[in-house]
């Protein structure tokens, strides 16, 4: 008896297997229609609370509520966005002075390592020539357009999604109540309230932990002035999305600019390396843990394997969605008897540790 159940979990486990991957398959295939989806699930999920308490604690109607939560979204675009583009502006402007300082640099380093240097052509031709970018700049460029003309149009099915789920989100758990009558109706409405709890609240603590870490970081690099603090700022709020390596991308790429800025002064470079290293840690390491509050419980592999599977399967979303949806697959691991292995495997302690925990608090 033992070898035939042995048996039959091995068969489950690889059909198991076989599922999650052509499931995979799937959603890299219809990632166009499936991730604006998903992001729109995400974002009402984050909306709703807000909305909810509105229309609880102020009386406000939830069309109303929503059309305020989405004028204060598109003010705050437009005025991101009036600021990146005048700093993109100036950037451009003062563009023949950063050549000339990373032509310093790309002159010590030729030197070095003993790379050839045609003083009588401008940077980015030595670079053509030396690594040959052209192509790769002239495709950046054309996929950029591309990527905006894109990005517009997936913006605007998420804002319809988002709107729709909403106004849904109220009339679900009737819904769910009914149609699962009988079929453990108390279960799955523990792990949906679960799910929702914990991807709302770390969802909304990452947002305001990254909103924090590009304001400092604008602030503690204004301090030498490093030129375009807002720009960096707001790459550091992007980035800080990515769990563990958006923050260290976030401060290379600053700490390599304030190198090109100051070359060939070193206190600059140090003092912008050391906001950066600084704002991440304190936030990143005290103040979203204790915000936070409950352990996510997922293993720090599991995090970093979820970064490049839902990177491949949906580019830089995908990385910014890839806790969260760790975050449901555990959840409904755990709550499914035959899939709670799994959950195991995917968590950060043991379960005795766990429950000693919860105990605990």
């Amino acid at each position: 008896m033992d070898g035939r159940t042995n048996y039959t979990k091995g068969i489950f486990y690889l059909l198991l297997c076989l599922s999650i991957i052509a499931v995979g398959a799937v959603l890299k295939i219809t990632a166009e229609v499936v991730l604006p989806v998903t992001v729109a699930i995400f974002l009402a999920l984050v909306f709703h609370p807000v909305i909810s308490t509105l229309h609880t604690k102020f009386r406000i109607p939830t069309a109303l509520g929503i059309t305020i939560m989405f004028l204060i979204i598109f003010v705050v675009m437009l005025f991101v966005g009036s600021l990146l583009v005048s700093s993109t502006k100036a950037i451009l402007t003062l563009y023949p002075k950063y050549e000339e300082r990373f032509l310093t640099i790309y002159m010590a380093v030729a030197d070095i390592f003993n790379l050839p240097y045609d003083q009588e052509l401008s940077l980015i031709n030595n670079l053509w020539s030396q690594l040959g970018i052209r192509n790769a700049i002239q495709s950046i460029a054309v996929s950029a357009s591309n990527n905006l003309i894109t990005f517009v149009r997936n913006l605007t099915v998420v804002c319809l999604f988002v709107i729709f789920l909403i106004t849904e989100i109220g009339l679900f758990k009737a819904k769910a109540a009914v149609a699962l009558d009988g079929k453990s109706p108390g279960r799955i409405t523990f792990i949906m309230r679960d799910i929702i709890q914990q991807v709302t609240k770390y969802i909304s603590v990452k947002f305001f932990i990254s909103l924090l870490t590009g304001i400092f970081v604008a602030l503690g690099i204004s301090l030498v002035k490093l030129d375009f603090p807002i720009i960096w700022g707001f790459i550091a709020f992007v980035l800080n999305f990515i769990p563990n390596f958006g923050s260290i991308i976030s401060g290379i790429l600053t700490t390599f600019f304030a190198l090109v800025q100051f070359w060939p002064h070193p206190s600059p470079v140090i003092w912008v390396g050391f906001v950066m290293l600084a704002v991440n840690m304190v936030l990143g390491n005290f103040v979203e843990p204790k915000v936070q509050g409950r352990n996510l419980g997922l293993s720090p592999f599991i995090i970093i394997v979820s970064l490049s599977v839902w990177g491949w399967l949906w580019g830089f979303l995908g990385m910014i969605l890839a806790v969260p949806m760790m975050v449901i697959l555990k959840i409904v691991c755990e709550n499914i008897e035959f899939l709670q292995p799994l959950s195991i495997l995917m968590g950060s302690r043991t379960p005795e540790t766990r429950g000693a925990e919860d105990k605990a608090s």
